[in-house]
């Protein structure tokens, strides 16, 4: 390649069963085309079924993995997933304030498939207050918004009103992933606080998804990182994830992870 590859970094927690989190950014970023790096929030016991055990990481080896990033490398774009902890977001706002970074993307990861919490309820407003207004985008599930906006979620017309309770939190964009949304599944809506945007896709019925929420995040933060606008940059990952779901893996024995390099020959 005559370029340099786009370097993006993920600031998350790590699954054990490789399916989300780190091990999900990793894969989603590589196959999107960037070079991926990680700061590692907390460590998961994790596979397909559950999560069984959550370890924070002292804030200052936090810390000290987002020095070692941004000292080193020309990061393009920043994709954060579990924070867990106030002390852990607030750690994280205060480190990437002065970066200034442009192609910030919040994936506010509250609860995982089978209901273990992984942002602790009073983290949700250092959440709010400190990190969505240093980003160009959060993308919430319809559970998340759910929770983040006050509102229940049921139609498309829900989530457009969550959507603007939840850009008035300070970021310049907001994705509601609708996957869970039963009315319109498969529908997407971004707002910019003055036009909404349906992205609609084919939904499939598998229950090979583990995972789904961090590769989106992370295929649009690889996209950023390359130039794309926000609109393109959504279109463009859920292509992939589309893909990406519906050649899922039938390993483990709860629900499966996506298959993130799909398109590699067997």
């Amino acid at each position: 390649m005559s370029q340099t590859l786009k370097q993006v970094l993920t600031i998350a927690g790590s699954d054990s069963g490789g399916g989300a989190g780190i091990q999900a950014d990793i894969k989603a970023m590589s196959a999107n085309g960037v070079y991926a790096m990680s700061v590692i929030t907390a460590v998961t016991a994790q596979n397909t079924e559950e999560v069984s055990e959550v370890f924070e990481l002292p804030t200052s080896v936090i810390a000290a993995q987002l020095d070692a990033v941004f000292d080193d490398f020309d990061v393009a774009a920043v994709k954060t997933g579990m924070l867990s902890s106030i002390k852990i977001v607030e750690t994280v706002a205060k480190m990437l304030k002065p970066q200034a970074v442009v192609n910030l993307v919040v994936d506010p990861v509250m609860i995982s498939k089978n209901g273990h919490p992984l942002l602790k309820p009073d983290a949700i407003e250092a959440l709010k207050k400190q990190l969505f207004p240093l980003a160009l985008l959060v993308t919430p599930n319809v559970h998340e918004a759910q929770q983040l906006s006050g509102i229940e979620i049921k139609s498309l017309a829900d989530a457009r009103r969550a959507a603007k309770v939840i850009y008035g939190f300070g970021c310049k964009y907001v994705l509601i992933k609708g996957g869970h949304l039963i009315a319109e599944r498969a529908t997407d809506l971004l707002y910019d606080g003055r036009f909404f945007h349906v992205f609609k896709g084919e939904f499939i019925d598998t229950p090979h998804t583990h995972g789904t929420g961090c590769t989106f995040a992370s295929a649009i933060a690889a996209h950023l990182a390359r130039g794309k606008s926000v609109n393109d940059a959504v279109q463009i990952a859920k292509t992939y994830l589309t893909e990406a779901i519906r050649h899922g893996l039938a390993i483990g024995h709860g629900s499966g992870p996506t298959n993130h390099f799909y398109f590699l020959p067997e």
